[in-house]
This record gives C-alpha cells, sequence and structure tokens, in this order.
C-alpha cells in the first residue's frame, strides 16, 4: 500500500480522523493526500469572494488541521479541488492512483443517530474506492485479526483483496471468513479461490436474513479488531443502499474499523 487518501471535512472529529490517517499511512511507509474538496455553487458568498479566495481559504483550512497532527516520517501531500465531491474524488485517485480512502463515519452531521453522514454514505455507496471507515475518536493500532464477512465467494473483479492483503501482510493479522447464506444463495457461492483461500486462519458458516444480520450475529465470536466487506450492488448496506446516510439502528460501530473492498464490476 504505496498512496492514501483522507478527505478532511469541518467535522469535530476531523483532527482525530487526520491522526489515525497519519498513523496507518506511517505503518505503511505510504504518501498520504490530504484533500479538501469545495463546491463553488454551492458555498454561500461564492459570486462575491471568488473562486481564487475560496480555494485559498481552502488550503489555509487544510494547512491548519495538518499543524495539529504528528506528522513525522510520513510524506503529506496537501491539495484543494473544486467540484462534485464524487467524480472529484474518483479523478483523484485515478490520477494519485490511490490504493486507499480513509473515511469519517460524519463529516458533518450532528445527529447523534447517524453512524454514516451523507457525505461519507456517498464515498461508500456512490464510489467503488476501496475505503476504510474510521470510528470516532478511534486511534490508531495495529490489526492482529480481521473478519472478513461474506454471502457468496464469488469475486468476478480482479485485485479486489490487495488492500486486504498487504494489511495482513504489514500487520501480520489473521483473516477469520464468515460466509452467509441468506435466501439469494446460488449454488457455488461458497467456493473459496485461492487467493481466498491462501489468506484465511479459520471458517464459519451462518444462515440468515441478510449479510448484515449475519455480521452482528457472529462477529464477536472472533473478536475482530476490523471488519471487512465486499462493495456489492445488493450487499452489505443492502437496507439502505438508497439513502446515502446510515442510521446507527441500523449499523453502528464504535469499535471496529470497516474496511470496504471495490467488488463492483
Amino acid at each position: 500500500m504505496k498512496t492514501i487518501l483522507v478527505p478532511v471535512g469541518s467535522s469535530k472529529n476531523a483532527v482525530s480522523h487526520l491522526q489515525y490517517a497519519v498513523d496507518f499511512a506511517r505503518a505503511f511507509g505510504a504518501k498520504l493526500y490530504v484533500v479538501h474538496i469545495f463546491n463553488v455553487t454551492t458555498k454561500t458568498g461564492a459570486n462575491i469572494k471568488g473562486e481564487a479566495l475560496i480555494e485559498r481559504e481552502s488550503m489555509d483550512f487544510l494547512k491548519a488541521h495538518v499543524a495539529k497532527v504528528d506528522t513525522t516520517g510520513v510524506a503529506v501531500v496537501v491539495k484543494t479541488f473544486k467540484g462534485k465531491l464524487i467524480p472529484t474524488l474518483e479523478l483523484v485517485c485515478q490520477t494519485a492512483d490511490i490504493d486507499l480512502i480513509l473515511v469519517e463515519p460524519r463529516t458533518n452531521s450532528i445527529k447523534e443517530e447517524v453512524y454514516l453522514g451523507k457525505t461519507s454514505g456517498k464515498i461508500i455507496k456512490q464510489t467503488n474506492i476501496p475505503a476504510l471507515i474510521v470510528p470516532e475518536e478511534f486511534t490508531f493500532k495495529p490489526i492482529d485479526t480481521i473478519l472478513i464477512a461474506l454471502k457468496s465467494a464469488v469475486i468476478k473483479k480482479d485485485d479486489v483483496f490487495t488492500p486486504l492483503i498487504s494489511i495482513k501482510r504489514q500487520f501480520n493479522s489473521k483473516i477469520n471468513l464468515l460466509l452467509i447464506q441468506t435466501p439469494f444463495y446460488n449454488e457455488g457461492d461458497f467456493v473459496i479461490n485461492k487467493e481466498l483461500a491462501d489468506l484465511l486462519s479459520h471458517t464459519t458458516y451462518s444462515t440468515n436474513a441478510t449479510t448484515f444480520q449475519g455480521v452482528l450475529e457472529n462477529y464477536k465470536d472472533s473478536k475482530p479488531n476490523m471488519l471487512c466487506v465486499v462493495r456489492r450492488k445488493r450487499g452489505f448496506f443492502t437496507k439502505i443502499w438508497e439513502n446515502n446516510t446510515i442510521l446507527k439502528k441500523d449499523f453502528n460501530s464504535s469499535t471496529l474499523p470497516v474496511l470496504v473492498l471495490g467488488g463492483l464490476k
């Protein structure tokens, strides 16, 4: 893992999240891109201030946040971009060859019942970029055990497991697989290919209505310090896929980072 991106917003957790991103990048010897995306069409007073001033304010905002964290030993690149969130992020990730994007659960939502706010929800559900959702106020520590939850081990997209492999190698992590048989199970869904099989320490089988319910029922048995799911159109976040906001009553992880792999075609 060589390049990691962290978008910085205006949340109260922004500095803590940025410190986690720096510490995570340091563990891999990776370059960290710290970015802020602004859209002049939605910013109050944009026509009066002008785009140049907004861009300067955006850069000052980023630099102020970076100054509050310990970046020792990490190459940090600070950038601002004008544009709509998703297309701009996708372009930045493609141009900088980003391996992973670190996401806050809530960027500017003040509603306590919200797990993923609209901005974070868009990144998770409207892109195919591998992402790590880091709990609020979470401190970086080595990742000893990872639980990967799948309703189907059939992955048609190449290199889906690359971020997971990088994490396993870096921390010598133990990876446990939870295969969940849902009503949509198809013959062959539980056939594990060699790439995935080589990563695993243990496999558990469960029968549940959804992947989500299977995780809730079984994840504590593995005592993981990271949950991994594969992004699919009708996958882990099925219940609330059509909405960008995810409520804590639907899913909440205050102690577990969630790695979301890019499994879509």
